[in-house]
């Protein structure tokens, strides 16, 4: 009896041995078996851009609007990332009455970027510009407000609260302008 115990303790030891080999074996072989293709090569980048230095395009007390009137603010982009970037403007925090009441229409140049209601002129509702933003490149851009001369006395003492905002994606190998 004390023979079979030593040759199943034998026997035991060396098949931990041998499964301990094999393991390291298969380790070396899944950490060191490789293949090489020279020549990829892959970069990141950082998108950044500059919306009017954050200075707000127009301030609270700065227009008393009525119907009729029409304002015209000027504003830039500017592309400080490492890519060319496709762009979009757009409001945030709409809030107040004149939201669905104020015109707005935002211009690159000649080409509209936006126009249509304050309160449509969402994240969701915004188009990207036409034309890439270049790298370093900052643009002159217009936004006029306009209260339509139809609009009735009962929008007397509404205003119209917003952030300006600006979404940028880059330009290389997205040829659909998609942001998500």
């Amino acid at each position: 009896m004390k023979r079979n115990t030593s040759k199943r303790l034998a026997f035991g030891i060396f098949a931990v041995i041998l499964l301990s080999a094999a393991l390291c074996i298969t380790t070396y072989a899944l950490f060191y078996a490789t293949v090489t293709v020279e020549g990829n090569y892959f970069k990141t980048g950082i998108i950044n851009i500059d919306l009017n230095g954050g200075e707000p395009v127009i301030e609270e007390s700065e227009y008393l609007f009525e119907p009729g009137m029409t304002v015209e603010k000027d504003f830039y982009i500017q592309n400080k990332s490492t890519w060319a970037v496709y762009y979009r403007i757009y409001l945030d925090n709409v809030e107040g009455g004149l939201a669905d009441i104020l015109e707005i229409t935002v211009f690159d140049g000649d080409n509209i970027l936006y126009q249509g209601k304050a309160s449509d002129m969402t994240r969701q509702n915004a188009g990207a510009a036409d034309d890439i933003l270049l790298i370093g490149e900052r643009r002159e851009l217009k936004i006029r407000f306009h209260y339509p001369k139809g609009s009735t006395n009962l929008s007397q003492n509404w205003e119209l609260k917003f952030d300006l905002c600006a979404d940028a994606v880059q330009e290389k190998n997205n040829p659909d302008k998609e942001f998500d």
